[in-house]
């Protein structure tokens, strides 16, 4: 069996040595890489040849890749790399896997065009001065072959391994059984239009209720069509821990159902939780476990991806799992997870690993061009969340920490720099006074005075990677990625500027303490490129209704499929009450509390049991449960705070047992209004006291006149359809198993409209 490697995972494991050393190294975006390239090449001679394709095989291996470019009459091969600040402090590490790679395609190059010999350049191409350093051997194709051969000689015994894991998987893959015996109802057209996807390499949006079992009913099929469809990698993607963790608990079924599968899955958790020692920056000399990395990798990699134990097959490599193996090996354990996103064939995490601009896993999937599969859990959050991660804002508090930072007080430069940019901030706050105002475009004095200043503290950085600076990095990487969503700056973002007065409800504020914002309204046109890189993706969740919207903002392409499984829940099993005597609209509110305080008292003593009741906001919870208190005070009742931490979320939710009866006083949209458990007597009824509709303010009236423009529905898109879907999420809290059974409380009287019961669940039959 042939291993096909790229060129440069095959140095990456071959050549890479010494420390981990994160030590701030700056580093050009993506797109200033690619300019760097096409500068280079445009400056060669005529019969220069650009992204020459390149292969060859050693024994069962075949290495692939493409060269940067190639002169002829010189028979001179370049391997380009862009980058900033100083080239004279770049470790000797970095310095030493270029040449392996600019070698293994001298090689490549000599076999393909005969040559006896080559030149073989290292071209460093400064982005910010447009200057070159170039770095250049003659080498003899003898040497280049024997040098590409020794790096094939210490991957091939992990290549033969990776490639008996991938027979081995594909096989048990293709004899696997569902684990359950038989599906639920609704869970098999799930997986089958999960798997008729990944044959025909197609986008599906799948909305499926609740209850159902949609993680295996969508991780099974698409397990099933692996083989056959040649897929590398499955990516399982969720928004929460929780959804993580379903993912997790099915693999172990399906591990459990079948003890011969070795199917290696990985969990990716935030660094900030993998960290072994917060107190120290990640480089050798200042953490042990970045000390000696990659010499300690090659062990650890091994051991972590044994599918043996002490006799007993282990193929789960969970956040504790990795933690143990790196701890071995005194490694770290994040970077370590990081390391074997390469040899999974599973890897669960969160959006931001495949969707942000730096996504982990569409960059090794890009680098590898790998086949893979996407799996997205809770797809309706994905809107918010990508939203969020393609907006970038600018905080006076942020440029003011910096300028107070011990940093800019002892170097003149760096203190310079930030003072500009704090006039240009004031000059613009001077010229556009009101609380709130939306611009054309970025403006331009900013800007300059942004990009100058990251200058500066690039080369300040650079300089002295020994002197960290946290609020000076801070201000620095904010302000980079402001710059690079300005340069992508299009009609799916806005400019705006927040006042402090209106931020914070002051009478007043200064010049310069507005908050900058570009703010990505519609983030279709960063996901599209991501979802359109996968061989077959699934966005999954019980609220996708309607599919138009959720299409139009999350870029689906055209031929995309949409299935919309039916309920295996019967209405006689959730009582729906519209309570078309109250209405929650905000001048209402304060009407509205006698009403829903009787009303829930009085379902609570028909049936008493445990409940929760979902307010707009917390101000109308506590106002709520205080009424309801003072009026009900035999009835217990408990309420979510702002800014509970995990431990006390985990308190709440253990209020709720088969035994015990009360009332949970809940945020529409927080943490208890989608993603949590709650079967059987654990939960027996919901109060809704809200359509869920986003606040109208000058931000969301913005939003709802590009709406209008981009799509022709304006309110809906803003304020409709993300409401309801909130609705329709904490409702489904109720009815969780098909043998479960309890009652909706809709408080409010919209919920009576036609085109709002339109948008709620087919199966369910309001009154």
């Amino acid at each position: 069996m042939t291993y096909t490697v790229a060129v440069r995972e095959l140095c990456e494991f071959t050549a890479k040595q010494g420390d981990l050393d994160l030590r701030f190294t700056p580093a050009p975006t993506a797109l200033e890489g690619m300019a760097g390239h096409a500068v280079a090449a445009s400056r060669r001679g005529a019969g220069y040849r650009a992204e020459v394709a390149l292969s060859g095989s050693y024994q069962s291996l075949r290495v692939r890749g493409r060269a940067d470019g190639y002169d002829p009459a010189q028979q001179r091969i370049d391997e380009v790399k862009t980058f900033k600040g100083r080239l004279d402090r770049q470790p000797a590490s970095h310095r030493h896997l270029h040449w392996a790679q600019a070698k293994v395609y001298g090689w490549l190059l000599c076999e393909q065009e005969q040559l006896a010999n080559i030149e073989v350049a290292l071209v460093y191409l400064d982005v910010g001065t447009q200057q070159e350093t170039v770095f250049t051997e003659r080498c003899n194709a003898d040497d280049l072959r024997q040098h590409f051969e020794a790096q094939c000689q210490r991957f091939i015994a992990w290549a033969e391994q990776q490639g008996a894991h991938r027979a081995a998987r594909d096989t048990a893959l293709t004899t696997l059984a569902f684990p359950f015996g038989g599906f639920r109802t609704g869970q098999r057209p799930l997986a089958e239009a999960v798997y008729k996807a990944a044959v025909a390499g197609r986008c599906l949006l799948a909305q499926a209720p609740t209850g159902i079992g949609k993680t295996m009913g969508t991780l099974f099929p698409l397990l099933k069509a692996a083989p056959a469809q040649h897929i590398d990698k499955v990516f399982f993607l969720a928004a929460k821990t929780s959804g993580r963790q379903m993912a997790l608990d099915a693999l172990a079924r399906l591990a459990d159902s079948a003890p011969a599968l070795p199917l290696r899955v990985l969990e990716l958790v935030a660094r900030d939780k993998a960290c072994e020692h917060p107190d120290k920056a990640c480089h050798g000399e200042s953490c042990p476990l970045a000390r000696g990395f990659y010499d300690r990798l090659p062990a650890a990699r091994a051991a972590a991806v044994a599918t043996t134990i002490e006799g007993k097959t282990v193929t789960a490599l969970q956040q504790a799992r990795v933690r143990e193996v790196a701890l071995q090996h005194d490694v770290c354990p994040y970077y370590l997870s990081q390391e074997l996103a390469r040899w999974a064939d599973v890897v669960v995490g969160d959006y931001n690993y495949y969707f942000d601009l730096g996504g982990l896993l569409h960059g090794l999937a890009q680098a590898n061009q790998w086949r893979t599969a996407l799996l997205v859990d809770e797809a309706h959050n994905l809107v918010e969340r990508g939203r969020k991660m393609f907006t970038a804002e600018l905080h006076p508090a942020a440029l003011a920490q910096a300028r107070s930072s011990h940093t800019a007080a002892q170097h003149a430069p760096v203190k310079k720099a930030l003072d500009k940019v704090r006039r240009a901030w004031v000059a613009l706050d001077k010229a556009h006074p009101a609380p709130y105002t939306v611009l054309e475009t970025f403006p331009d004095k900013l800007l300059a005075a942004l990009q100058q200043c990251t200058t500066t503290l690039t080369e300040h950085f650079t300089d002295h990677p020994t002197e960290p600076d946290g609020a000076l990095q801070t201000f620095y990487f904010d302000a980079l990625h402001l710059q690079r969503m300005a340069d992508l700056l299009d009609a799916h973002s806005m400019v705006d500027i927040t006042q402090a007065s209106a931020a914070h409800h002051q009478q007043s504020s200064k010049p310069g303490d507005s908050v900058v914002c570009i703010r990505n309204v519609v983030p279709a046109p960063f996901l599209q490129p991501r979802l359109a890189a996968a061989h077959t993706s699934t966005l999954f969740s019980a609220t996708l209704q309607p599919a138009r919207y959720y299409a139009d903002l999350l870029g689906l392409p055209e031929d995309h499929v949409w299935v919309d499984v039916e309920s295996p829940f019967a209405a006689h099993q959730l009582q729906v009450q519209v309570a078309r005597h109250i209405s929650t609209r905000y001048p209402h509110r304060a009407a509205s509390l006698a009403p829903i305080a009787a009303l829930m008292a009085q379902q609570f003593r028909a049936r008493p049991g445990n409940y929760l009741a979902f307010f707009s906001s917390y101000d109308y919870l506590q106002q709520a449960a205080a009424l309801f208190a003072q009026q009900h005070p035999d009835v217990p009742h408990w309420c979510q705070s702002r800014r509970m931490l995990e431990g006390e979320q985990r308190e709440f939710l253990a209020r709720f047992t088969h035994t015990s009866q009360g009332i949970a006083f809940a945020v529409l949209g927080g943490a208890f209004a989608e993603g949590i458990d709650l079967p059987g007597q654990r939960l027996i009824g919901a109060f809704v006291a809200t359509l869920g509709l986003p606040q109208i303010n000058p931000v969301n009236e913005q939003i709802r006149e590009r709406m209008q423009a981009l799509f022709g529905a304006g309110y809906d898109y803003t304020y409709l359809y993300p409401g309801l879907q909130k609705v329709v999420q904490a409702a489904g809290r109720v009815i969780r198993t098909p043998s479960d059974e309890g009652v909706v409380h809709l408080m409010d009287e919209r919920f009576a409209q036609t085109q709002v019961r339109s948008l709620l669940p087919a199966w369910w039959q309001t009154r």
